[in-house]
């Protein structure tokens, strides 16, 4: 038989998290964020790989401005994201 009265609430208060466990397996063990430290690193290795691929035997420069724009633009975003991590909100 089914029963018909609802369980009663309980006085433990839950975890508010922006992530469900269903979806994110690991926030049910406490942590599901990303590592700014990490993809900091990844961001600055990436800089340093495109400036890398301007050596090379190329005949014209366009594939070198091409490179080059884009590492600045990519080194620009993470001094950005640098920065502004460090404004108190």
């Amino acid at each position: 038989m089914a029963a018909t009265d609802l369980d009663k609430a309980s006085t433990e208060r839950a975890v508010a998290t922006s992530v469900d466990p269903a979806e994110v397996p690991s926030a049910a063990w406490g942590w599901s964020g990303e590592s700014r430290r990490a993809a900091q690193i990844a961001g600055w290795f990436v800089v340093v790989a495109l400036l890398g691929m301007t050596i090379g035997n190329h005949q014209g420069h366009v594939e070198d401005i091409f490179l080059v724009s884009l590492a600045a633009v990519m080194a620009l975003m993470l001094v950005v994201d640098s920065l502004t991590h460090r404004i108190p909100k």
